[in-house]
């Protein structure tokens, strides 16, 4: 007897779960689009375009901001 595959199985529920969360998302853009009256295709590409930078933070210390995990490091001492 053939064993079932449950990491196809695993995968293709995945899969169609994905499917319907972006066929979601599209409705939500589209009747945002229309709310605003505004073309879908137009929000999808800012949207998804990448921000630029700023220069420096909001205390104004210099240092770019940076978007992501933050690392904390130890600071060697004189002892």
């Amino acid at each position: 007897m053939a064993k079932p595959n449950y990491g196809f199985e695993k995968r293709q529920r995945e899969l169609a779960k994905k499917k319907k969360q972006d066929e979601k998302n599209a409705r939500k853009r589209e009747a945002r689009s229309a709310v605003t009256g505004t073309d879908a295709t137009t929000a999808d590409a800012a949207s998804s375009a990448p921000e630029a930078a700023p220069a420096a933070d909001a205390q104004g210390t210099g240092e770019p901001t940076v978007d992501g995990p933050r690392i904390h490091r130890r600071v060697p001492t004189g002892d």
